[in-house]
């Protein structure tokens, strides 16, 4: 199994960088790769992807030693174990909201004696055949990734308790939603939305914990790097979005 660069970065004090890929494209992942990205994060719960297509474009990021970080829609063991068999590096999971649901994720993706994770011969695990099975669940349990999202007013109350649990790597933070819980319905810029996005990234930086988030633009990411988030996000159609219209821009000014 391959050394998860991201995670050695994050755990060291680093900061990760990558795009959020929710289009169905190999190509893609494999330009985010060549462009200079620490990895890429494959959205299966919002984007169109399942098992099989994330397959096709884990083995493109592999192709230029990207790592692949893939979002589930939800934390069903026998739904996640599918997304790391074939050979993605960590999990986001959405809207773990008790420490409960917390412990489940970590159960979920951790082989015993950590989790519960059932082990077969996949391709994460070369088949079998470079590397016998009982290692594989030591190198795995070591470099996947565990990304819990805090995107919800009910997170947010009970973050110390998500904060306490074991496995857990990065604490992504999504504006959107929580903007939504909040009250504020996709008003991430709202002044008490960034409060709570302030007072939540201190608790999780104070905790000795990882925090992550989206920023689609050069005002978000200097924004993010300076709360001190680690784990930073892009778009791909944010990205194809802004070089587009500043292309047009330009062509039609004339």
């Amino acid at each position: 199994m391959r050394k998860n660069q991201v995670k050695e970065k994050i755990l060291s004090g680093g900061t990760a960088y990558g795009v959020f890929c929710n289009l169905y494209s190999p190509m893609i992942v494999e330009l985010v790769g060549h462009i200079g990205f620490d990895f890429a994060l494959l959205d299966a719960e919002h984007g169109p992807a399942e098992v099989e297509s994330c397959e096709h474009m884990v083995r493109a990021a592999e192709s230029v030693g990207l790592p692949v970080f893939i979002r589930v829609a939800m934390n069903i063991r026998q739904n996640t174990l599918r997304y790391l068999d074939i050979g993605a590096l960590g999990l986001m999971l959405p809207m773990i909201n008790t420490k409960a649901e917390a412990e489940a994720v970590v159960k979920a993706v951790k082989y015993p004696p950590q989790g519960i994770r059932g082990l077969a011969a996949v391709r994460a695990a070369d088949y079998g055949l470079t590397i016998s099975l009982k290692e594989y669940t030591i190198q795995a349990n070591q470099e996947i990734l565990v990304i819990s999202q805090v995107e919800t007013v009910a997170a947010v109350n009970n973050l110390d308790e998500l904060l306490s649990v074991e496995g857990i790597d990065v604490f992504f933070i999504g504006p959107t939603d929580l903007s939504t819980s909040m009250g504020y319905v996709a008003q991430a810029s709202h002044p008490e939305v960034q409060a709570m996005i302030d007072k939540t990234v201190r608790r999780i930086r104070a905790a000795g914990k990882a925090a992550g988030t989206v920023a689609y633009t050069h005002e978000a990411l200097a924004q993010a790097k300076e709360r001190g988030f680690q784990f930073i996000v892009h778009g791909v159609t944010a990205m194809m979005t802004k070089s587009g219209r500043d292309y047009l821009e330009i062509a039609r000014s004339s």
